[in-house]
């Protein structure tokens, strides 16, 4: 399935991002069918080949939900803006301590279950 993704450039902690189209499972640094524009997140300008990214859309090509809500934001598409998910690691809950006072209540009735050696 073919993918519309950004693609990281510039120096360090200076990034410009390309507007590419290429297969999902690729490397977005690596080769791409088309480049369809560029977005600078500092200075918030973007350019991009309206005509080409309908295109790619009208033939199965699926936006990213970042480019999704930057071409939605410039008017290049119509719709609605998505909330981007990130996959979130399952967290482990260690038992809550319990107090020593109901640990206590609980030890005494295994107590006097004992019999007494008599």
């Amino acid at each position: 399935m073919l993918s519309i993704r950004l693609s990281r450039r510039g120096k360090k902690k200076q990034p410009t991002y390309r507007i590419i189209i290429l297969e999902k499972t690729k490397d977005p640094w690596g080769d791409f069918l088309e480049d369809l524009g560029f977005y600078n997140p500092h200075t918030k300008q973007a350019g991009f080949k309206k005509e080409r990214i309908q295109y790619w859309l009208s033939h199965g090509a699926q936006a990213s939900p970042t480019v999704h809500n930057l071409l939605i934001t410039h008017k290049v598409i119509e719709g609605t803006k998505v909330k981007a998910t990130k996959k979130k690691k399952a967290k482990v809950e260690a038992p809550s301590p319990e107090p020593a006072e109901e640990k206590a209540a609980e030890k005494k009735p295994k107590e006097e279950e004992k019999p007494s050696p008599s």
